[in-house]
């Protein structure tokens, strides 16, 4: 089920820009403020000013962040700044990092996936802005620069022995690393025989989204615009497939982080009245800080148990043993989907006690997300945000049980750590234009 092809990436040249760590960037999506800032001071090539330039005064739709991106592509490829690989390969990809107390090795393989939606599994909810802008991106610019992170199972591991085999004793292609100090290598394979072996490993595999499902969703809208305006792949590298980086679920050094709520808007909002209200459905706990929160909710914590943060306290919420979760849901969901606690926090939390539907989740007009607690808690302390959420990480054993029954799960339901570095290596697609 899973077609993945090597393919020529374009890559940094270290003698021109120098470290790769100062040009590379986390995904877009991670790149707030003071991230996109960061990346602009580091350097002039730094991938950033593609996936998520700076505004400027005067932008219209003659000249904006997105022809920047192009224009900025186009001459970082004239200028040497990037170069095309001279063989199609496969590039291994390891992350080192620390996490939980120990340091893990995540590796995967980046390679290019065929563009086949009704093959592939996504386990979240997209929103339609980050869909429009990165629709905009790849019209203007015609590459992929950001991975979409795949999960695929494999107990014989058969494509990971190989790749392990290939790079054995080799030094890496490329090497950087990331804001949190993680490391991150890629090899390029190119190997007639250990690309064969992937493929055939893969073929019958289905793939789970596990990170990038608004890049994936814009890659199959421009897929679809393309067949419609009659255009035709001139190269492996084009519209019909998309760069991918593929993860066995079956390999160590998998880490999911959970991704908090942070509630605003709420009229009249009120924490003791909100309590009082969800004792109708779970137990509410008091606590003193922040900490003995986080305790509270973590490991060896009763199942579905919910931290809330306010100006005016520390509670958690545990959903009572004699409620069904499966009553809290839509009556066509999945007891895999409906034994999820972000499952659960959105229906019976978010949307029964505070209000908040799945318009409003749409519209992001009433919640923002963290992987940080503590910076969580600071925005409610300052007034910025009225309310901490705090919920346990999503198991990649779930993600793949509720892909399989074809549901999806509320967005921000996973954080897959590390993530995947932007810029390691890109695509340009070749597209025939004569219709």
């Amino acid at each position: 089920m899973a077609e993945i092809l090597p393919f020529r990436g374009y890559r940094y040249d270290e003698r021109v820009v120098g470290a790769i760590t100062d040009v590379v960037a986390p995904p877009y999506d991670r790149v707030y403020p003071d991230v996109q800032r960061a990346c602009y001071e580091r350097s002039p090539h730094n991938i950033v000013r593609i996936i998520k330039g700076i505004e400027e005064a005067g932008d219209d739709a003659t000249a904006n962040v997105y022809t920047r991106a192009a224009e900025f592509l186009g001459n970082w490829i004239e200028q040497g700044v990037l170069k095309r690989d001279a063989e199609p390969a496969l590039y291994a990809y390891h992350q080192t990092y620390a996490f939980g107390g120990e340091t893990l090795t995540r590796k995967g393989v980046i390679a290019l996936g065929r563009l086949e939606p009704e093959k592939v599994h996504a386990h979240e909810r997209t929103l339609r802005g980050p869909r429009e802008d990165r629709l905009k991106l790849i019209r203007a610019t015609e590459a992929n620069f950001g991975h979409i992170f795949m999960l695929y199972a494999d107990p014989t591991r058969t494509a990971d022995a190989a790749v392990d085999r290939a790079i054995e004793g080799r030094s890496p292609t490329v090497a950087a690393k990331d804001a949190d100090g993680n490391d991150h290598r890629i090899w390029a394979i190119t190997d007639g025989e250990t690309v064969a072996t992937v493929q055939r490993a893969l073929a019958d595999k289905d793939l789970y989204i596990a990170d990038g499902h608004h890049r994936y969703e814009t890659a199959v809208n421009y897929l679809r615009e393309c067949e419609t305006a009659g255009w035709q792949p001139a190269a492996p590298e084009s519209f019909d497939v998309r760069m991918m980086t593929l993860f066995n679920v079956e390999e160590p050094g998998m880490s999911i982080r959970p991704i908090h709520r942070l509630v605003h808007g709420v009229e009249a909002f009120d924490f003791t009245g909100f309590l009082q209200r969800a004792e109708t459905q779970f137990v509410v706990d008091r606590y003193s800080s922040l900490c003995d929160l986080m305790k509270a909710t973590g490991e060896g914590a009763a199942s579905h148990t919910f931290g809330c943060a306010t100006g005016a306290g520390f509670a958690t919420l545990t959903l009572r043993s004699e409620i069904d979760p499966k009553t809290l849901m839509p009556s066509d969901r999945s007891e895999d989907y409906a034994q999820l606690d972000v499952s659960i926090l959105h229906s019976a939390i978010l949307d029964r006690l505070l209000g908040i539907d799945a318009r409003a989740l749409e519209e992001q007009t009433n919640v923002t997300y963290t992987v940080d607690a503590a910076a969580g808690l600071a925005k409610v302390e300052s007034g910025d945000e009225q309310m901490l959420l705090v919920l346990n990480a999503t198991s990649a054993g779930e993600v793949v049980r509720v892909a399989d029954h074809g549901e999806k799960m509320p967005q921000k339901s996973t954080d897959f750590y590390p993530k995947l570095l932007t810029g390691l290596v890109l695509t340009v697609m070749e597209i025939d234009k004569r219709a």
